[in-house]
């Protein structure tokens, strides 16, 4: 199996960006040099804000079949821009899904590739990691995350003001967040006491509209991470909800999407308020399927809609997820596409979109600007659309989705109800030699000299996971399998020891 060792630090390789005009040409843990034209700030750069609700799934938005919860924001949103039928997250659980988004690399090359936890949060990303929001530093941005992080916890490597942002206000560790109010919040790495207890999603958007405000005159790039509509079920006011005969847990369910509808909303208008609606590419997708979880199931509004499994799974349901993007003037209004891309795709995307202009060589996204802009005849394709996670690993070549060693033709079978490997063993063999491609080894690194993790990886009730400790944390993550000492000990929010789901076996590390 490829191995990778030869690496460049990253405040080389940015420093590299920012003086010569090179460009990123990134194999997993390698930064490598390739000639790209460089980027003052100009009036052409769009804003960026990416709006990733957490565990939202594929049929809980009006504009993709729900029924019964309301959501006529983010509808409008739809009607105004463009709405992508086929666009997948970068895994199906939380903190690797977001890492794909931010480095640009697939489950099977980038760092973290689980939940996994340590003190004060997750694994951390570490130096050599380099981040859209750092590569959008040089081309003149500022940059700013809201919300949930997930990606290390204060002060480590991975805090997201080592990792290019300029401003960050939310939590670091995401366990945190799954209670939705809080009394406190962390911006730029200070506690700041808010008084009260506050809905964390409401101060999100407050904070959101602030950092927009602050930087409506020059380029900025916004990750706005919202915590709707993962477990636990709460929500300030179940509104029309009240009078329905649904469970409780339903209500506020339905009532948690809303409220986040509204939200995005007011974003939206905020930019038109400002008058920089049509300089501002807005892009709103979750970050996995649909969870059932804390008291909600997700077949009761039908959340994965026509598609099999939820979060948890490589199939469709846990993994494609609703993705709008909203550009008026740029991004054709009431479009929809079937271009078939996934997170990695947003690194290469924005790096066009800045003017950073270059043919990225080992990032495993693709630029979307031509499907974005309407060129359908010249935008790029993928080979191929790869995904691991512990046990289970999935890959899409075109109508092809080969799950496990099973196979589905999506065009016919978008349920993946009929595993047809038997009848085409020239797929098989086909996504057998992209399986070995697309998977390198990692190690995650020894957290000790950073001075957090002393207790090592953590499972959900607080204890150390065995042979896992600060001053030997080796966790080799290889043959896609986490190591047996990570597998053990696991217990999921309650505190009870987790069952297993579906095909899978048990599960690593905590919560998501």
């Amino acid at each position: 199996m490829m191995k990778h060792t030869t690496e460049i630090h990253r405040r080389e390789f940015l420093r590299v960006i920012g003086k010569s005009g090179l460009a990123l040409c990134a194999a997993p843990h390698i930064l490598r040099r390739a000639v790209m034209t460089s980027a003052a700030p100009n009036s052409r750069q769009p804003n960026i804000i990416l709006i990733c609700p957490d565990d939202l799934g594929y049929g809980d938005l009006g504009c993709y079949g729900q029924q019964r919860i309301e959501t006529p924001s983010v509808d409008k949103m739809a009607s105004e821009g463009m709405r992508f039928t086929q666009f997948y997250a970068g895994t199906t659980v939380c903190a690797p899904s977001r890492c794909t988004l931010l480095s640009g690399l697939h489950t099977g090359h980038c760092l973290v590739r689980d939940n996994i936890e340590i003190d004060g949060g997750q694994m951390p990303l570490t130096p050599e990691t380099v981040t859209i929001a750092e590569v959008l530093k040089t081309a003149g941005y500022e940059t700013g995350c809201i919300g949930k992080w997930g990606l290390g916890p204060l002060d480590s490597t991975g805090d997201p003001n080592n990792q290019g942002f300029d401003y960050f206000c939310g939590y670091y560790n995401q366990a945190f967040v799954h209670n939705h109010y809080h009394d406190f919040v962390y911006r730029n790495g200070e506690r700041i006491d808010l008084g009260q207890d506050r809905y964390q999603d409401d101060l999100f958007t407050e904070e959101a509209l602030s950092f927009i405000e602050r930087n409506a005159d020059k380029p900025f790039f916004l990750d706005l991470a919202f915590t709707i509509p993962h477990a636990k079920m709460q929500v300030p006011d179940i509104g029309k909800y009240a009078t329905e005969s649904w469970p409780d847990n339903e209500k506020k369910f339905a009532a948690m999407v809303t409220r986040m509808d509204a939200n995005v909303g007011t974003i939206l208008q905020k930019l038109r308020s400002l008058g920089i609606d049509q300089k501002t590419l807005v892009i709103f997708a979750s970050d996995n399927g649909p969870h059932r979880e804390g008291g909600h199931s997700s077949g009761f509004f039908d959340s994965n809609g026509p598609l099999r499994g939820i979060k948890r799974d490589l199939y469709d349901g846990g993994i494609r997820v609703p993705m709008i993007a909203w550009w008026p003037g740029t991004v054709a209004a009431g479009s929809t596409s079937h271009h078939i891309g996934y997170f990695p795709d947003y690194f290469v995307t924005f790096m066009e979109l800045a003017g950073l202009s270059a043919v990225p060589e080992k990032l495993d996204g693709i630029s979307m600007v031509s499907e974005l802009t309407g060129d359908t005849v010249h935008q790029k394709q993928h080979e191929y659309l790869y995904w691991e996670w512990q046990d289970d690993v999935a890959v899409r070549v075109g109508k092809w989705k080969n799950v496990n060693g099973a196979l589905y033709d999506l065009e016919t079978d978008i349920g993946e109800t009929r595993n047809i490997a038997a009848d085409h063993p020239d797929i098989m063999a086909q996504m057998e030699r992209i399986k070995q491609e697309a998977h390198t080894d990692v190690v995650v690194p020894d957290f000790s000299a950073t001075g957090i993790g002393r207790g090592g990886l953590r499972s959900r009730n607080g204890s150390a996971h065995q042979n896992a400790t600060a001053s030997k944390l080796r966790l080799s993550i290889s043959s896609r399998s986490n190591s047996r000492a990570v597998k053990e000990g696991l217990y999921d929010i309650s505190g009870k020891k987790k069952a297993k789901y579906g095909a899978h076996g048990a599960y690593v590390t905590g919560p998501d």
